[in-house]
């Protein structure tokens, strides 16, 4: 996979140059970083830290697309640093205003409530990135037809995870309704996301998926 991988302040990504926005991005929330002492910037920046250049302004303008946050900027709001990186263009993607303004805002707010019940969660999330895709701008940023979002809750006594495939497009599902095993968001996008977990750890939790155990009555 090409890739060039970046740490952040609130999160670390593996950008493509390729489709020009990140084939992951990664971070850990916790329950005290979900309470937002920041307020949005909502000032979008070239990433200074991408060495072929990250996508720009000139990419999104027009497009009829919006600027889409892969690491959401509510989940960087414990750090003035983090909440400025949340927007840089390496942590955009091309998304359909009804999607990210939708369904995904609606997933992103259901991972902080995780975040709080579990104490914290390990966060992947971006877009499925393949051949052929339809691109905008001047850099050709690829346009995905799919975004995933996969989440660990590694705090005893209940070690869990939960994936979730998402089509770019609005949705008046339930979010239950696009849940996956992690297993099967790896097959779908060719990214192994939780590697360092003891191998047969890994293999039952992302095997299995109770959705019960996140989306409690």
């Amino acid at each position: 996979m090409n890739a060039q991988v970046v740490v952040h302040a609130g999160y670390t990504l593996s950008y493509n140059e390729m489709h020009e926005q990140a084939n992951w991005v990664a971070y850990e929330l916790t329950e005290k970083e979900t309470e937002g002492k920041y307020k949005r910037t909502n000032k979008f920046l070239v990433d200074p830290d991408i060495s072929t250049g990250s996508a720009t302004s000139k990419d999104y303008k027009k497009s009829g697309y919006d600027q889409g946050h892969l690491a959401p900027a509510a989940d960087m709001g414990w750090s003035k640093t983090a909440m400025t990186e949340s927007f840089y263009y390496s942590n955009m993607s091309p998304q359909e205003p009804s999607f990210n303004r939708g369904i995904w805002k609606k997933l992103e707010k259901q991972v902080r409530g995780w975040a709080i019940d579990n104490n914290a969660v390990y966060v992947v999330t971006g877009p499925v990135l393949t051949d052929g895709l339809p691109t905008i701008g001047p850099n050709k940023v690829s346009v995905p037809t799919y975004y995933y979002k996969v989440i660990l809750d590694y705090t005893l006594p209940e070690i869990k995870a939960i994936g979730f495939i998402m089509p770019n497009a609005g949705s008046s599902e339930p979010l239950q309704s696009y849940t996956v095993t992690v297993d099967s968001v790896e097959k779908f996008t060719g990214i192994d996301f939780f590697y360092r977990l003891p191998d047969d750890q890994e293999k039952i939790i992302e095997s299995i998926i109770d959705v019960g155990a996140w989306f409690k009555e």
